[in-house]
């Protein structure tokens, strides 16, 4: 996979603040076209100044993974609160490019409207590749909501002001919500249903689960 939209990456925080803004108008909110046949989780994992991604493509609605790519490089952009695509969309971007299938939408362990500025990593490495992407994230970065029902399955909306950024899904009966958001060519309905049916059992979905695998070292298994 390679990207279809560019920008620099060496830039200043202030700089890429504007490269977010700009690129705020190309997400696209529609349900996507056709039934995934694939999905892919997206990780990434920072330690002493080196960043390793993972992504893991899995079959889909089985969940069985097939395909892995990994990529590692220093991180050269400092840490900001809100510009983590800066920090970590270029390893992700380079582990992506290895990836020797395309999946029908990605599922990162990241924002993507739920963002101040409506672009998490989910959001602006999905406009860069112009593919569906969702953000499935383990925590809130903003907005407001109120908590879901108990059971698996309840969720309720992540709202920023008068706006739905995002929805807070319980995926397990009794355990913490996950954070769920638009990336990219998909609506918030298709992406919480995409998740819930890739965590039958745990809290997050397998992709991320196997993308935290294969980002510590894990292998797939001979044939993947």
């Amino acid at each position: 996979m390679r990207p279809v939209n560019t920008h620099p990456w060496d830039v200043s925080p202030a700089e890429a603040r504007e490269i977010q803004r700009q690129m705020r108008g190309r997400v696209l909110v529609q349900p996507p076209d056709h039934q995934p046949e694939s999905v892919a989780g997206v990780d990434v994992g920072i330690k002493d100044g080196q960043a390793r991604a993972a992504v893991v493509l899995l079959s889909y609605p089985d969940l069985v993974p097939f395909r892995a790519a990994t990529a590692e490089m220093p991180v050269s952009f400092p840490y900001v609160p809100g510009l983590l695509a800066f920090r970590e969309g270029p390893v992700a971007l380079a582990a992506l490019e290895q990836l020797t299938a395309q999946p029908d939408v990605l599922i990162f362990d990241a924002q993507g409207l739920a963002h101040p500025r409506r672009m998490g990593l989910a959001t602006h490495l999905g406009v860069l590749l112009d593919v569906p992407a969702i953000g499935c994230a383990k925590s809130r970065l903003c907005g407001e909501y109120e908590e879901p029902g108990e059971q698996k399955g309840s969720w309720t909306p992540l709202v920023d002001g008068d706006k739905v950024i995002g929805a807070v899904v319980r995926t397990r009966d009794g355990v913490r919500p996950v954070f769920v958001s638009i990336g990219h060519r998909v609506d918030l309905e298709t992406a919480v249903a995409l998740v819930l049916s890739c965590a039958p059992r745990y809290r997050l979905p397998e992709t991320t689960r196997w993308a935290h695998r294969v980002a510590g070292g894990e292998s797939l298994g001979a044939g993947c």
